[in-house]
């Protein structure tokens, strides 16, 4: 009898742990395929910049504090435009019809918030 209970037990905490990792993972399954960046043609970002990466970012986001370190580190050449102090860096910004920074441009590629191996990945395919 107490063996057939713990058998139950045991199936039964088999199950919702079963149904913890299936919900976990259901929930973080959409941005596991969500591709880290957009493709389309920037080139007339590039233009003004006169180099093949741009970060639009403010003076107050940590994130764009980070991407910029890690471009520097690794000393890439960078457009740096400061939406929040610029108006023409915000009207360049709001043409790439998104709505958080940074917004990190990279050969033909758009890459929103720091994502270090989207960032290296980009340069990787720009330099072909």
């Amino acid at each position: 009898m107490l063996k057939a209970k713990l058998k139950s037990l045991l199936m039964y905490g088999l199950v919702l742990a079963a149904g913890l990792i299936v919900g976990v993972g259901a929930a973080k399954l959409p941005k596991l395929l969500e591709r880290p960046y957009q493709q389309g043609d920037f080139s007339t970002h590039y233009a003004e910049a006169k180099t093949q990466v741009v970060v639009y970012g403010t003076t107050t986001c940590p994130y764009c504090a980070k991407t910029r370190e890690y471009l520097g580190q690794h000393k890439v050449a960078f457009a740096d435009f400061n939406v929040d102090k610029s108006e023409s860096a915000r009207k360049k910004y709001s043409e790439l019809k998104v709505k958080s920074v940074p917004a990190i441009l990279i050969g033909d590629r758009l890459i929103m918030g720091f994502k270090p191996d989207a960032i290296d990945a980009a340069l990787k395919a720009a330099r072909r």
